[in-house]
Order: C-alpha cells, then structure tokens, then sequence
C-alpha cells in the first residue's frame, strides 16, 4: 500500500511539473517534422537491445535522440515528444506493454518524456547540460524501479522482495545505459550543433 502511493504520488507531482513546464510550446511544421523523425529514431533504437544476465536490457542508445532533442532544439518540444514515444512504445516495441493501466502513468509517460530534463537548466554550459542530463537519468531511473515494486513483484527472486528486485532488475540495466547516454552526448559538439539547427519556433 505504502509502494502504491510512493508511486502515485511520484507520477502526479512529475506529471503536474511536466505540464506546467511544457505551457506554451507552438508545435510549428518544423516542429512536428523533428518531433517525429526523433520519436522515430529513439522507437528504432529502443527496439535493438542487448539481453543482461539479470534478465534486464540495454538498448541501442535509445536514451540520446531526446536528449540531444532537448539540448540542441527545445526540452518541451523533447518532454511531449518523449510522451508520445511512451504510447506507442506500448504498441511497437515487445515487452513494453502495459500490465495495469496505472502503468501508463507511473513508467510509460514518464520513462521517456523525462529524457526532455536533460535540457531544463539549459545547454550553453557543459555543467548545466550534465547536471540536466543526470537529473533526467535520475527520474527515468526512479520511474522504472517504481513501475518494478508495483507492477512486477510477482517475478522478484526468491529473497530478494519486490524493492530489492526492482532495484537490482533495473538499475543493472538503466543506471549504465543512462550514464553511457550522458557520457556520449557530453563528448558532442553541443554548441556547435546548437548553431547548425533551425530557429526553433517553439519558444513563447
């Protein structure tokens, strides 16, 4: 009972925060059409991935085309981009289909619409980008082992209980595949790509 209202709770105030951030965002032609080839690309990469002795997975970079959406264009336009990657994720990609309802909140939503924090605190300084990206690491993180203790705690390991195998199941798995994603947008050339894109006309 306890799990299930951390859980709420955490979905709701992350929710809230995400909508009262993205107030305002004009989803323009230029918008939409990058909007669409990232949620393309990150679906495509999320497909791909690589099997954990845990029996967890990391995919093929998945994590960087919302965050480079996010630090190089516009977090909104990356936090509803990343929430419609949530949605269909559910129906294009094996093994990310809701078993609750609920789910759709508390992981779905959040997994991917998260990665858009990565830009938050901004991009023209490398600290600002990194301290984003980790933050954004953090919240997809938080929401994967919440999603595990709620939803997924019939197939804890005898002994462990449903935190310690959420723990263990999702952090084997999305703490390295987050910190190799801000390892490898950190090495771009942020700036320089910054200056390469479009004017973006998202901003009110």
């Amino acid at each position: 009972m306890i799990s299930a209202i951390i859980a709420a709770v955490f979905a709701a105030v992350y929710l809230l925060a995400t909508v009262r951030l993205c107030r305002g965002v004009r989803l323009d032609a230029r918008a939409l059409c990058l909007g669409g080839v990232i949620c393309a690309l990150t679906l495509v990469l999320a497909s791909i991935r690589v099997p954990l002795p845990t029996g967890s997975n990391i995919t093929c970079g998945s994590w960087i085309p919302l965050m480079l959406l996010a630090l190089v264009y516009d977090c909104r336009l990356a936090m509803l981009t990343g929430g419609i990657c949530g949605i269909l994720a559910m129906l294009l990609i094996p093994g990310w289909q809701a078993v609750h309802w609920a789910q759709i909140f508390v992981q779905q939503l959040v997994c991917f619409s998260c990665l858009g924090y990565a830009g938050v605190f901004g991009s023209d300084k490398r600290w600002k980008a990194l301290c984003g990206m980790a933050l954004a690491v953090l919240i997809r993180c938080c929401g994967h082992v919440l999603s595990g203790v709620i939803f997924y705690s019939q197939n804890a390991w005898d002994g462990w209980g449903a935190w310690g195998y959420s723990l263990a199941f999702n952090l084997s798995s999305r703490l390295p595949e987050g910190i190799l994603s801000i390892l490898i947008v950190g090495l771009l050339p942020l700036r320089l790509m910054r200056r390469t894109m479009p004017q973006k006309g998202g901003k009110a």
